[in-house]
């Protein structure tokens, strides 16, 4: 069968050129460095609050996303703070103190032992947590000088932290 002079140059020119191949190494590195820059970017500075089965948190809008921060649980039978149960809630109550005592003395032994507190707290509190005992925590929060007081809420499907109270320093 004769060829034509185009079909006979079209056969010399993929002769030449051989067969297309992938440069694998190429893609190697491409896929390397996306993987980097995914890992990188997806960690942030997030706490993730652990969820007791015994508290509702309160619902909100907030899209601030929990730090790493001391944590106080306000349950309904116990006041803990980072997990070690500082007083029984009905104790706290029954005080007629401006404070809860209990926890400014678990801040100063954690002080005196040599932890640093940090210059965030966190408050974890049921949603039927009577207002009074809330201020009296973040009144005993404010005179263990923490800077920012945060409540945890729930937000849809996530916890967050809603409305982190700034103090400023005095002087």
């Amino acid at each position: 069968m004769l060829l034509s002079r185009r079909a006979k140059r079209m056969e010399r020119h993929h002769a030449r050129r051989g067969k297309a191949s992938l440069n694998m190494v190429s893609l190697m590195d491409i896929f390397t460095i996306l993987v980097f820059f995914l890992l990188f970017s997806s960690t942030e500075e997030v706490q993730v609050l652990p969820e007791p089965r015994d508290l509702e948190l309160p619902e909100s809008l907030a899209e601030l996303k929990a730090r790493e921060s001391a944590l106080i649980i306000v349950s309904a039978d116990e006041l803990r703070l980072d997990g070690v149960t500082v007083a029984r809630l009905d104790e706290v109550l029954a005080e007629d103190a401006p404070g809860v005592p209990a926890l400014a003395s678990a801040f100063a032994a954690r002080v005196a032992a040599g932890e640093e507190l940090g210059p965030e707290i966190t408050i974890m509190g049921d949603r039927e947590l009577p207002y009074s005992l809330l201020k009296r925590i973040m009144s005993t929060c404010t005179a263990a000088e923490f800077e920012r007081i945060a409540l945890a809420v729930r937000q849809r499907g996530a916890v967050a932290v809603a409305g982190a109270a700034s103090r400023q320093p005095a002087g």
